[in-house]
């Protein structure tokens, strides 16, 4: 018997299941001052320009706002080009994710209107520095869930597989410290809108302290807060989440419950738990997208495509809830879509690995690394869940923000939620200055609960 096709076939089989650990050379790295934007998407526009070539992305500040306010949607002139729905999406079907087709052919009034594209994404000086220095140093560890050599910059700019990609989304630039009073809405599969939480969500990604250094950073990139302050129900409630750089390193989740009145470890604020914030009609590893490890899935990079996203949505941000969160969807009319180009992420379950979504495709959008889609099967292989994200243009910072105003569609039960929403609130997402190590604490954490 001839082994040697055999051993080569392994080989192989072996190679494509585990993700890159290698760095890009310094001569492919100096693409990000050519071919490439200083995060590592296409500089050059597509063939038909529908695309536009990335110009610096959009850094304008309207002096009349001040931080807190709503912001102003600067391209509130812009008018739809096209217009797509169930009666026309054949034709742009390669252009649509499978849950905005399956929402057009569930409900014949939505639609989305394509504006023109606008790639408006932007980061500090500084983050475009690190981001170079990474892609020479940066290296997957823990099976593709974790970075090493990397700080202050997208690790990643010139992805490799989709572990790597994934990566660029969980240390996508967002800010360093940021807080945003926010609620979420779900809308039941009668057409019933409800606020399920409300109260002030804090971040500090560590990993973007501009005073910081790869030398000095402990690993902690995210801390994050959740503190409710209604409904009455649930006043007090709050939810708190450190997470490494590092899948291997211990993860550290607390809550505090009202009516326990102490703050208890929560492992189960992970993974497919139903999320709690949302009335259980999301679960928790769908938080902003993505949240806590991807673990018990395997993901395969199945490459780059042009798709119709949401993109540069203050105008859905400035809305009246009431005018926005609408039975069955959101309110096609109030939200802006554009043609970008993703990366496209397949993620199915591991072997010996148990989840109630087994099959998952994320969309990144290339300029900002952000998931901006993404769908979910059921162990039938059957289309369940759809979830989005309306990212939010901030030039102050600048960003293209895509942790706040996001949710998800159940497509079996039709029921819906808008997460993290900040409409018809006075403090509205913005940066603020440091947040010390203790605020994002668990003694903290009790102390604002009890009060």
């Amino acid at each position: 018997m001839n082994r040697k096709p055999l051993l080569a076939a392994l080989v192989a089989a072996c190679f494509i299941a585990t993700p890159a650990l290698a760095a890009v050379s310094a001569e492919e790295a100096a693409r990000l001052k050519t071919t490439l934007t200083p995060l590592g998407a296409e500089r050059a526009g597509n063939k038909d320009g529908s695309i536009p070539a990335w110009d610096g992305g959009y850094t304008k500040v309207d002096p009349a706002w001040k931080p807190g306010e709503t912001r102003p949607d600067p391209f509130a002139a812009d008018k739809p080009l096209l217009t797509v729905n169930a009666r026309n999406m054949a034709q742009h079907a390669d252009k649509l994710s499978d849950g905005v087709k399956a929402l057009m052919a569930k409900y014949p009034d939505f639609r989305i209107e394509v504006y023109p594209t606008r790639r408006s994404a932007a980061a500090p000086q500084w983050v475009y520095d690190n981001t170079l220095r990474n892609a020479t140093r940066a290296k997957l560890v823990d099976d593709g869930q974790g970075t090493e050599n990397a700080y202050g910059g997208i690790p990643f700019p010139i992805p490799k597989d989709g572990y790597e990609v994934i990566q660029n989304h969980r240390l996508a630039w967002l800010g360093t410290s940021t807080q945003a009073q926010v609620r979420v809405w779900v809308v039941t599969a009668d057409g019933r809108r409800a606020m399920a939480s409300g109260g002030v969500q804090s971040f500090s990604k560590q990993y973007y302290d501009p005073s910081g250094s790869l030398e000095k950073f402990d690993g902690m990139h995210s801390l994050g807060k959740f503190l409710t302050g209604e409904p009455g129900s649930k006043a007090g409630e709050a939810i708190l989440a450190l997470d490494n750089i590092n899948a291997s390193k211990p993860r550290g989740l607390w809550q505090y419950l009202v009516g326990q009145r102490r703050v208890r470890k929560a492992p189960s604020v992970a993974y497919d738990t139903p999320d709690s914030v949302t009335s259980g009609i999301g679960l928790f590893d769908e938080a902003f997208m993505l949240f806590g490890p991807l673990d018990k899935h395997e993901l395969k990079l199945i490459g780059k495509r042009e798709l119709y996203i949401p993109y540069n949505n203050n105008r859905a941000a400035a809305a009246k809830v009431a005018d926005l969160v609408t039975p069955n969807t959101l309110n096609p009319a109030l939200l802006r879509w554009e043609l970008h180009r993703v990366w496209e992420v397949e993620a199915t379950l591991a072997a010996g690995k148990r989840h109630v979504v087994p099959r998952r495709k994320y969309y990144i959008d290339e300029d900002s690394w952000q998931i901006v889609l993404f769908d979910g099967w059921d162990a039938k292989g059957e289309l369940w869940r759809t979830s989005y994200t309306l990212t939010l243009l901030a030039p102050e910072l600048p960003a293209l923000v895509g942790h706040v105003s996001w949710g998800g569609y159940d497509l079996q039960t039709g029921a819906y939620y808008l997460n993290m929403a900040g409409n018809e609130l006075s403090n509205q997402f913005r940066a603020v200055p440091p947040l010390p190590r203790s605020f994002f604490s668990p003694e903290e954490l009790a102390n604002e609960g009890a009060r």
